[in-house]
């Protein structure tokens, strides 16, 4: 388990340290605003948060960030979570950085020379999701792994598809995908080489994020 440093409460900052203290991480929060920290006592335990200013070296120090493994700054001010980062990774060496964006056009600054491993743009969170589920139509993604680079993705296989009426062993997946499992009136079916596929069945499968569309058109019919 990690040790993880988040700076600026907010609901953002609340949310993500439940998450994290649920998955047995330690956790500390440091907020600035004595409205917000009230507020977050009641949703969060006493020894996790820490009042004062995440900008404040002494601040960091005190909550431990030169054990840290994780410092993610998520505060609504773009300027702050810059400071953050940058006092995190080249004042105190913390191996991972997290900065939350608020203002798109401020992206550009989120960078590793920064301070930055890791920017969340929600805009562009936003933007990126509304365009892959435009361009995959019927498919539906339920898990990503290794930062995007593959993905656990939903299909239902239409009348007249490729696949329809076809064993695995005979389907023309694309490389680097793979079927996980068939589900079909209601069972989970685990997809053999003999299992033939049938129209309207719901299949599972593991794939590279460029294999997406070929792996669609095989379990689609013409559009």
């Amino acid at each position: 388990m990690k040790y993880v440093l988040v700076v600026g409460g907010g609901k953002v900052g609340t949310y993500l340290a439940s998450i994290l203290i649920a998955d047995g991480n330690t956790v500390k929060v440091i907020e600035g605003n004595r409205e917000e920290f009230n507020r977050m006592s009641r949703d969060l335990p006493p020894e996790v948060l820490i009042m004062g200013e995440g900008t404040d070296p002494s601040v960091l120090e005190a909550a431990g960030v030169r054990k840290a493994d994780v410092v993610a700054a998520v505060s609504r001010a773009d300027e702050t979570n810059l400071v953050i980062t940058s006092l995190a990774r080249f004042e105190f060496h913390v191996p991972r950085t997290i900065a939350r964006v608020n203002i798109p056009n401020n992206a550009w600054m989120f960078t590793p020379e920064m301070g930055v491993d890791v920017a969340l743009n929600q805009a562009d969170l936003m933007a990126h999701l509304i365009a892959e589920e435009m361009s995959l139509g019927d498919m539906m993604t339920l898990l990503k792994l290794r930062r995007g680079q593959y993905s656990i993705v939903e299909h239902q296989v239409t009348p007249g598809a490729l696949a329809a009426g076809k064993h695995v062993s005979d389907l023309a997946l694309p490389h680097d995908s793979v079927l996980i499992a068939i589900i079909r009136g209601g069972n989970l079916i685990v997809p053999r080489g003999e299992t033939v596929l049938l129209p309207d069945d719901t299949v599972l499968a593991l794939v590279h994020s460029s294999q997406l569309d070929p792996l669609a058109s095989v379990l689609m019919g013409p559009g």
